[in-house]
């Protein structure tokens, strides 16, 4: 685990903060560049009046990616803030991130 995880895990999460390497930060910014590029592209496609199930495909490509985005931050957020409030007893982080798995379905 990274010392910044590590650090989260015993500092943060009570904090609702959890510091990032700044190698994550790069790439889950990349991906964000990407998405926003994706949906610049299909405002244009919409300003070039073009094919409705061409854009569709390009509303389909963003909804998978950001979806992809917050299971990587959910998966960081169960390996480190949960897993260190179970750690300290406090079960109804499980209702927490049941609560947050629904909202990314």
């Amino acid at each position: 685990m990274s010392k910044e995880k590590e650090e989260c895990r015993e500092n943060c999460c009570h904090h609702k903060m959890t510091p990032r390497s700044q190698e994550e930060l790069k790439q889950l910014k990349h991906r964000l560049n990407r998405m926003n590029g994706q949906l610049n592209g299909i405002a244009k496609m919409l300003d070039e009046n073009r094919y409705c199930g061409d854009i569709l495909i390009q509303v389909a490509a963003v909804e998978r990616a950001l979806q992809s985005f917050g299971y990587m931050i959910l998966k960081d957020h169960m390996e480190t803030c949960v897993v260190e409030e179970i750690r300290k007893g406090n079960l109804s982080v499980v209702e927490e991130a049941v609560e947050l798995i629904k909202k990314l379905k």
